[in-house]
């Protein structure tokens, strides 16, 4: 692998673990100087200026990634029909981020099945309007991970997430094109809250180092209780330790 990149959904610091933290500097800033990427859940639910944007980028260290959830106009409530323009609008805003720009996130509602030519339309549209940038799937129903569905994201250089917990067994591996590999762990056993014991961080670091991707990334959702920094603390110890 040329780069694991290891983070959180946002960019909190539970007060259990704020010691771990540098204490001088915003949030971010504090954040960035113990993990590589963190993801942005809050453009799923309304823009940002170019100037929050910008803000971020010159938070973090060159290395630094941020990954982009795509807005839920263009992934739940346009039914997979959305316009160009709704895809421009949106894209031309994280341009802020510059060399900072990671994945962008496609999160489908659960009720979304994969229906052609609609769903093929839609990635296709994506992909042209972000040529060579990497793009990440988050699809939960099961129709997504029927025969056939992997070799069309292949086509279009799209990764389908890794998630836990998974719709169906496929879902806890990466699919489509395996160049970049997202895991998207949102705790298990309940969603969000639960905190993944010492078996299940072995799990994960194992599945981490047999993979083929150039370019992986490991997010922690399970923020309910603060329980996602300290898994990704130690996956990114781990890590270290690996390349050691």
């Amino acid at each position: 692998m040329e780069s694991l990149f290891v983070g959180t959904a946002g960019w909190s610091i539970p007060k259990q673990h704020a010691a771990k933290f540098p204490t001088i500097g915003t949030h971010l800033e504090r954040y960035a100087k113990m993990f590589n990427c963190v993801e942005i859940n809050s453009s799923f639910y309304r823009p940002h200026r170019p100037s929050t944007w910008a803000r971020w980028a010159s938070s973090v260290p060159p290395n630094f990634r941020f990954s982009v959830k795509v807005p839920r106009g263009i992934t739940h409530e346009s039914g997979l029909v959305c316009s160009n323009e709704q895809l421009r609008a949106f894209l031309e805003q994280i341009t802020a981020l510059q060399v900072h720009l990671g994945p962008l996130l496609i999160q489908l509602p659960p009720k979304q099945a994969f229906e052609e030519p609609i769903a093929s339309r839609f990635l296709e549209s994506f992909r042209a309007e972000f040529p060579s940038g990497p793009i990440v799937l988050e699809p939960r129903h099961p129709s997504w991970f029927a025969p056939g569905v992997s070799a069309t994201l292949e086509r279009l250089r799209i990764s389908r997430v890794a998630a836990d917990p998974a719709t169906v067994d496929e879902g806890r591996v990466p699919g489509g094109d395996l160049s970049v590999a997202y895991f998207r762990l949102h705790g298990s056993p309940r969603t969000y809250y639960s905190s993944y014991d010492e078996a299940s961080l072995d799990r994960i670091a194992q599945a981490i180092q047999g993979l083929p991707s150039s370019r992986v990334y490991c997010i922690f959702d399970n923020t309910a209780l603060g329980h996602a920094t300290g898994n990704a603390l130690e996956i990114a110890r781990r890590a270290r330790l690996t390349a050691q």
